[in-house]
């Protein structure tokens, strides 16, 4: 039997001292594509940082808050995504001067997000939607074995944002993702989780549960 790649058992999650979960089993097995549903603020975010700090494989990361430096260029916040694949010296270069090979492997992530032209824009002068943007083309830049995304796609319109999700989860072997949106979780997911009253109260196969099943966690 394959070991997961991250494994939970009986943990309580919080932050700053205070739980705001509590007694969390839940395991993650390659090839899976899970989504955690639940009212904001019901530990959504918390649940998905625990798993990150599990998993030994290569990870790729969309934060909800975007994790982007506003000072610079979207082509170097997307780049940000490879940095420890480089040593320092190299990164400094890319930051003075980057070379034509590593501006041509951003131009290609920025195509797929809709941000074909603004490679030079700094992050400052961009909309909310376009730092999303910013922050998925990182994560297809990085690869890896697994993507988790908290709430990757929700500063886009719904058409575009489902594109993209799809996009993103097929570039990836495996995904974890914080959703709000019951249809794209229902699209998205093999497996979902919901979380409700500081805990998880539900963890089945998306194929078997329909949006009426959905709707509980958030009454």
């Amino acid at each position: 039997m394959t070991a997961p790649l991250v494994g939970l058992q009986d943990q309580t999650l919080g932050w700053g001292g205070q739980a705001v979960l509590r007694g969390i089993d839940l395991s993650l097995s390659a090839g899976e594509r899970v989504v955690l549903l639940g009212r904001s603020g019901v530990g959504k975010s918390t649940l998905l940082a625990a798993l990150q700090g599990g998993i030994a494989a290569r990870v790729a990361l969309v934060p909800q808050d975007h994790g982007l430096v506003g000072s610079l260029s979207v082509f170097h916040n997307v780049w940000m995504g490879v940095l420890d694949d480089h040593g320092t010296a190299s990164n400094l270069r890319t930051l003075v001067w980057p070379a034509k090979a590593q501006r041509a492997r951003v131009e290609a992530v920025l195509e797929v997000v809709g941000l074909g032209t603004l490679g030079r824009r700094t992050v400052g002068r961009l909309s909310g939607g376009q730092r999303q943007r910013v922050a998925l083309a990182r994560a297809l830049l990085r690869r890896g074995d697994v993507v988790l995304g908290d709430e990757p796609v929700t500063a886009l319109d719904p058409s575009q944002g489902a594109l993209l999700l799809t996009h993103l989860v097929t570039q990836f072997p495996t995904a974890v993702l914080a959703l709000h949106d019951i249809d794209q979780a229902l699209r998205t997911a093999t497996r979902i989780v919901g979380l409700r009253g500081g805990g998880i109260v539900l963890d089945a196969p998306a194929a078997d549960l329909t949006a009426v099943d959905l709707l509980a966690l958030y009454r």
